[in-house]
């Protein structure tokens, strides 16, 4: 929200959106990168990592934000970028000044433009290469990103001290974590001559030890899409490295199991992602400020998801993924979205909300690449959503059809015991009162059709069942939750009073709407006690 009328959201108008969020059951904040950039792309180009932009406000006024965070018991986590820096940075400047300045050696430089360097391209179509000359300093440079985004020389002592000194100050001044930046592409070795680059894992040791010593309970969340049988080299077998990761493997899969109605693909990730260290977890999520990255799905799988949820070129992005955000992806229907949201919620993690989705916000194709679904918030139906005061917002707020903010806003659907929003209030309040989805170890169960999705999850003498529907079909299935007595014979609904008896032969006949969801308790509501005594 902007306080001040100059159209962009500020520290000041987000500190007085806190206790709507602390409503809503957030816990943690995820910040995007607010130091002083050139904003050429959407401040992942950073110029200053100790400051704070002038347009979102002050240090102080982050610091006021950070403590009323701590005071409603909500964490702040920030985005730490430090795969590369502004070609406006300082240290930038200073490095292709001369070959002999200090900070040359903290980018990577080559004096001839490497054979390779249309390859490995992050923005294809966008992007043509990887490697650009810069005049000053005769020499090419590596960018991974955008030619504006010089990549820093993170094996660098002094780069990786740096870095060190970054996250001490922020954690100084009341952050709780980071979500960090293009891990892969970090710890990756760079250099003109490098045709594989290895992965330097212990510098995530080196981030992990640094925090363990200077705030105990700081994390790291990685943005760091690859596949899982690399996993434990992220995490470290004895989870000595990253604390949590956000699960990609599960997301792609997730989106071409809703636009299958199949479960296969989902429960096969979930299979291939479970190991981890008891001492970290799994960021699971829908939609963030990116594009749906479908990378890692098969050709085939990706055009089906296309031809589900993206199925104009203007809806797609980098020939590997769908630049929209979530309703409209699914056309609006509040059952879809229902079973999409209650899906993420009961995956094995910690559950990541994308900001306006609580509400189903929508998009604005018509802004390029991923600026179609990072417009402003949609508060009321006053002019700009109720965003800014001011004239002209940063981005244009969706205005007009049905998710316009005339009719998609956080006001009217306060009002509205049924809406969107508060179905999200009520649901992320009853994930919270079942710690077995986040701590306990889950089971696939069998359903007799693809369609359906169930998973048992136990921890501490107790177990959780979740069911859910991806077919446009009703479904019935015959469900053996594999407890034993009282545990397996009643099954309560956490949701609603639709709850379960098994039959004679120890099953639940169980009859799911188009696009439904159960979740349930094995027993009864006596697990408190259970998990007391356990």
């Amino acid at each position: 929200m902007d306080s001040d009328g100059d159209g962009i959201g500020d520290f000041t108008g987000l500190m007085r959106r806190l206790d709507y969020l602390h409503g809503l059951g957030v816990t943690a904040i995820w910040l995007m990168p607010f130091q002083s950039s050139p904003g050429r792309d959407g401040g992942y180009d950073i110029a200053n990592y100790y400051d704070v932009d002038p347009k979102y406000g002050t240090l102080g006024d982050f610091v006021e934000f950070t403590h009323g965070c701590q005071q409603r018991g909500i964490r702040v986590l920030m985005d730490l970028v430090v795969n590369h820096t502004s070609d406006q940075h300082p240290w930038f400047r200073n490095a292709r000044s001369s070959p002999k300045s200090k900070h040359r050696d903290w980018y990577v430089w080559a004096k001839r433009k490497p054979k390779n360097a249309n390859k490995g391209l992050v923005f294809p179509g966008v992007q043509k290469s990887t490697w650009t000359y810069d005049e000053a300093a005769k020499s090419y440079y590596f960018h991974r990103f955008y030619d504006f985004q010089p990549d820093l020389n993170t094996a660098h002592p002094d780069v990786m001290a740096e870095i060190l000194k970054i996250m001490g100050f922020w954690i100084q001044l009341g952050v709780s974590g980071f979500r960090m930046d293009a891990v892969p592409f970090v710890i990756a070795e760079k250099g003109p001559g490098l045709a594989r680059p290895k992965e330097q894992y212990e510098i995530l040791r080196t981030l992990r030890e640094f925090l363990s010593w200077r705030e105990g309970d700081a994390i790291v969340l990685a943005e760091a899409n690859v596949l899982p049988d690399t996993d434990m080299e992220y995490f470290g077998k004895a989870g000595e490295r990253l604390q949590m990761m956000f699960n990609f493997q599960v997301n792609q899969n997730l989106f071409y199991s809703l636009a299958s109605g199949d479960s296969r693909p989902l429960v096969r990730a979930l299979k291939k992602t479970r190991p981890r260290p008891s001492t970290a977890q799994w960021g699971q999520f829908l939609r963030n400020h990116d594009e749906l990255d479908l990378g890692r799905l098969t050709n085939e799988q990706r055009q089906t998801v296309f031809d589900t949820f993206g199925p104009e070129p203007d809806m797609q992005l980098y020939a590997r993924g769908i630049r929209r955000r979530l309703a409209p992806m699914l056309q609006g229907d509040r059952r879809r979205l229902e079973l999409a949201y209650s899906l993420m919620l009961t995956l094995p993690g910690t559950p990541v909300l994308r900001y306006g989705d609580e509400i189903g916000m929508g998009d604005n194709l018509s802004l390029p690449e991923r600026l179609c679904a990072r417009t402003p918030m949609q508060w009321s139906t006053e002019p700009h959503g109720g965003f800014t005061s001011g004239n002209k917002p940063i981005l244009p707020v969706v205005t007009g059809g049905a998710y316009g903010y005339e009719h998609v806003n956080v006001a009217q659907q306060r009002r509205d015991p049924n809406s969107l929003l508060n179905w999200m209030e009520r649901i992320v309040r009853m994930r919270k009162e079942v710690p077995e989805i986040g701590w306990g170890d889950f089971s696939v169960l069998r359903t007799g059709t693809p369609e359906v999705l169930a998973l048992r999850y136990d921890w501490r003498n107790n177990s959780v069942m979740v069911l859910h529907n991806l077919s446009a079909l009703p479904r019935e299935i015959s469900l053996d939750v594999g407890l034993a007595g009282k545990e397996g014979g009643r099954l309560v609904n956490l949701l609603s009073s639709d709850h379960s008896v098994a039959n004679r032969s120890g099953k639940h006949c169980i009859l799911l709407e188009p696009y439904g969801y159960r979740w349930y308790r094995a027993g009864g509501l006596a697990y408190l006690l259970n998990r007391a005594a356990s």
